[in-house]
């Protein structure tokens, strides 16, 4: 939706990175959000994230403010920041044994959340007007009684049990941002970037939103095979296999034209989502005296510093240079091996 949204409140291309960042930087808090989601437990938390980001999401359509427009989407972030660090940790309170393939199941929804949406925006934005988005929030909102009745309630975590040992945390730590932050990057740079190169060679926003589609969807394959995958053959292959497959891809994703492309976006999901389920675990053992937290720092913090590359590259280029942003996304994903080789092997079984 970012061409139509830019167009909308009148910004150029470069803006596209300010808003992403807007939208995913409140993810940063996560860390901080999962650390107190242990201390109060029960699902307040769930709800409230869901109900802020379906609140946001309806909001987005009818605003033509740009200030008023990035309150709203990091609105939109906090929702996601308070949501997941409570929900990653209620799945795995459900969980015996090897946890990589359900956890994986449970990240799907969101996948397939963020890959139909592109395309249900676009349609409602082209068909009916940017002010009818509010229609693409109704789910949320019908979902939250569904939470309020259903959802694990998480037992309080007392203050004094499970005290965070940070000095011995460090190095792990360090490895997980280096690696998950990279893939975010990766991640929201796809989303971010390819439907402006759509709009600068002139294709229409629902032909741009349907490829970002393609490759979050064809994602949820990655999803569940990554934690299967990590189950059965370890962590570690996993990781690198991922990165140095979605490298790959990324600049067949950019170059290419009719068929190809589609196909190229097919696969380069698989790829980019296979570590969606074993980043979350790794960080959750990281932390084993607050897996909330842990959770935050996979999924929320390392989202955070990726949504801030972001911004840093879409302050650097221009209608003309959008293209070179891909040779970065694939640089990057490819110096992430290094880190994936750098794990400890406790925390790659």
């Amino acid at each position: 939706m970012l061409p139509a949204v830019l167009v909308a409140v009148h910004q150029p291309v470069q803006m596209a990175g300010v808003l992403i960042a807007s939208l995913t930087v409140g993810q940063a808090l996560q860390p901080l959000l999962g650390w107190v989601a242990d201390r109060v437990g029960g699902r307040w938390l769930v709800v409230l994230g869901l109900l802020l980001s379906s609140a946001g999401g309806a909001l987005l359509g009818v605003t033509h403010d740009l200030g008023m427009l990035i309150v709203l989407l990091l609105m939109i972030g906090l929702g996601s920041a308070l949501f997941h660090p409570q929900a990653l940790s209620g799945v795995r309170s459900l969980l015996r044994g090897r946890q990589g393939l359900p956890t994986s199941v449970f990240l799907v929804g969101g996948e397939l959340g963020r890959g139909i949406w592109p395309v249900a925006a676009s349609l409602v934005a082209t068909h009916l007007g940017l002010e009818y988005l509010w229609i693409i929030a109704i789910p949320g909102l019908v979902t939250v009684a569904l939470l309020l009745r259903w959802a694990p309630d998480l037992p309080a975590r007392p203050r004094a049990v499970g005290r965070i040992r940070w000095r011995e945390h460090g190095r792990p730590l360090a490895l997980l941002l280096g690696y998950r932050g990279t893939r975010a990057l990766t991640s929201f740079g796809l989303v971010t970037f390819l439907p402006v190169l759509w709009h600068v060679r002139g294709s229409s926003l629902v032909a741009g939103a349907s490829l970002i589609t393609t490759i979050i969807v064809s994602g949820v394959i990655g999803d569940l095979a990554g934690g299967h995958l990590a189950d059965r053959f370890g962590r570690r292959p996993v990781l690198v296999v991922s990165a140095v497959a979605t490298a790959a891809l990324i600049l067949p994703v950019a170059y290419l034209d009719g068929p190809a492309v589609w196909a190229a976006a097919a696969f380069l999901g698989p790829a980019l989502f296979l570590t969606a389920s074993p980043g979350v675990l790794i960080g959750q053992d990281i932390f084993p005296e607050n897996r909330s937290m842990g959770s935050g720092i996979a999924l929320g913090l390392a989202n955070g510093i990726g949504a801030l590359l972001v911004l840093a590259l879409g302050l650097a280029i221009t209608d003309a240079t959008v293209i070179r942003v891909f040779w970065v996304l694939a640089a990057a994903t490819a110096a992430s091996v290094l880190a994936a080789l750098a794990f400890p092997r406790a925390l790659m079984r």
